[in-house]
């Protein structure tokens, strides 16, 4: 399967800025699973960009970028082939041994509600089965918000609420599996979601859990367990922040828009 993936984001500024430094997460890498045929990114002022990764083992680009700005825009474009195997996360880089993501962050960290959620979904069984419960009952209990285009929530609000973006039911996820001892982490990319081309406000999100003697599996609460074949992964981090797109700083007075539009297509099908 070969996906094709366009990706938007422009800031406004209300008053120009002196500098922008931005942390780009929008790379994704070889692995077993999936080979990035093609993968570029533009910039529609003048930039400086830097290659590296972070600490999860993430691809990432540090942009710089001189004032005065008003605007910036930047375009991630490429295609990435998707093999069909099993979904377990193979060829991956991985700096961190899977314990360090048993540790919770204030955004995704369970509450007491969400503990005993978790706790009483999972039941007695095998840690591959209580996962899979956890992920099918936090579909089954939220209206999906398909469209929301703001940021993530952390998980105790999301799981209060009775509607959730896919996101946030990604974030809430990680923070069940760790309540009941699993290390997990959250992931950011892109999917199709089963039609021949959609478009997205945001990129997409789900989960990874450790499972002994399994290695890390993707789960997808948006859709009440594994995933399908049509899932490209670009960023993983202990919450949706350390997994975000676009994550900086600027030098200037006024408050900043970000607009983003995503666009994903199987190549190979009328769009």
């Amino acid at each position: 399967m070969r996906i094709e993936v366009e990706h938007h984001s422009r800031y406004r500024f209300t008053e120009p800025q002196a500098r922008v430094v931005q942390l780009l997460r929008m790379f994704p890498d070889d692995t077993v699973n999936q080979t990035v045929v093609a993968w570029r990114i533009d910039v529609d002022c003048d930039a400086r960009l830097r290659e590296s990764r972070d600490g999860y083992g993430n691809l990432t680009r540090m942009l710089y970028a001189e004032g005065p700005l008003e605007t910036i825009g930047i375009t991630i474009s490429g295609e990435v082939l998707l093999s069909e195997t099993p979904r377990r996360l193979d060829g991956a880089d991985e700096p961190l041994p899977p314990a360090f993501y048993l540790r919770t962050t204030p955004l995704s960290a369970a509450d007491a509600a969400m503990t005993v959620f978790a706790q009483e979904v999972a039941g007695d069984a095998s840690d591959d089965v209580r996962a899979a419960r956890i992920a099918e009952a936090l579909h089954g209990r939220f209206a999906i918000e398909r469209r929301r285009g703001d940021g993530v929530l952390p998980a105790a609000e999301a799981f209060a609420g009775d509607r959730a973006s896919p996101r946030d039911l990604a974030q809430v996820l990680v923070g069940c599996l760790r309540a009941i001892g699993l290390p997990a982490r959250y992931v950011s990319g892109y999917s199709l979601g089963g039609c021949a081309r959609r478009e997205r406000p945001a990129p997409h999100g789900w989960a990874e859990v450790f499972l002994e003697g399994q290695g890390w599996q993707m789960l997808d609460p948006t859709v009440g367990g594994t995933p399908g074949l049509d899932y490209v992964r670009v960023a993983a981090a202990l919450d949706s922040a350390g997994a975000a797109p676009i994550s900086g700083t600027r030098i200037g007075h006024g408050d900043e828009e970000l607009d983003v539009d995503v666009a994903v297509g199987l190549l190979g099908r009328e769009t």
